[in-house]
Formats: C-alpha cells, sequence, structure tokens
C-alpha cells in the first residue's frame, strides 16, 4: 500500500486572490469553495489540486516546499513576464546570479520558480 498526493495546500490571509493568481498560473480552475478553503483543479480534475487555505498569520520565513513550474508554450522568460503582470514579484531566497531559474512569488509572498527548459523542451 502506499499513499497518492491528493493536494497541495497554500496558506494565505486571504485566499480568494491567492487561488484566483493560481488558476490564472496554470489555466485551471475553483472547483471548490469553503469559507475558509478555496480548491482548484485542471479541467480534467487530474490530481493533485490545489487548495488554498485561510489562515491568521503573514507568511515571515522563506517556504520550506515550494513549485518548480515550466513554461508550456513559450520561453522562461516570456512566462516569468506573464506571471509578473498577474501579479507574482521576483524574489531572493539567497539564490545566486548565476541560477538557471527565476524565483517569483505570489500575491501573499510564497516563493515558486520558473525553471529554465519549457514543457516543449523536454518532449
Amino acid at each position: 500500500m502506499t499513499s497518492r498526493l491528493a493536494a497541495i495546500a497554500i496558506d494565505a490571509i486571504e485566499p480568494r486572490p491567492v487561488a484566483e493568481f493560481w488558476a490564472a498560473v496554470l489555466g485551471w480552475q475553483i472547483v471548490e469553495e469553503e469559507p475558509d478553503v478555496l480548491s482548484l483543479a485542471p479541467a480534467a480534475g487530474a490530481l493533485p489540486g490545489i487548495d488554498v487555505v485561510r489562515v491568521p498569520e503573514h507568511k515571515t520565513l522563506k517556504n520550506r516546499l515550494h513549485l518548480d513550474l515550466r513554461a508550456d508554450g513559450g520561453t522562461q522568460q516570456e512566462e516569468a513576464e506573464r506571471v509578473l503582470a498577474l501579479g507574482a514579484r521576483r524574489a531572493d531566497v539567497g539564490q545566486g546570479p548565476d541560477v538557471s531559474w527565476v524565483v517569483l512569488a505570489d500575491p501573499e509572498g510564497n516563493e515558486f520558480c520558473i525553471l529554465s527548459r519549457s514543457v516543449q523542451d523536454l518532449a
């Protein structure tokens, strides 16, 4: 017997803007909404999904777990620009100037990376 990853939880003071940000970034949709939790999933409903959960405190430290994204249909630079326009901001988590990934943060400061190779580069 093993476990299967069902959802990734992202904490937020205001879940709706964070959920809408991630839905736009990933092309997903909000599929379930409770007072303190919004659940996102791709249109096909594949797992894992993302749950954006209301918490009372602001983020203060670097995430111990983060998402790594790959551009799908464009370059890393184009994807970073698109995601920045959706409300992300650049983040410094101690990465050096010569890393191949771009570190960004969502509207509440949760870090994530856009990797250098696109989905198409891996195909």
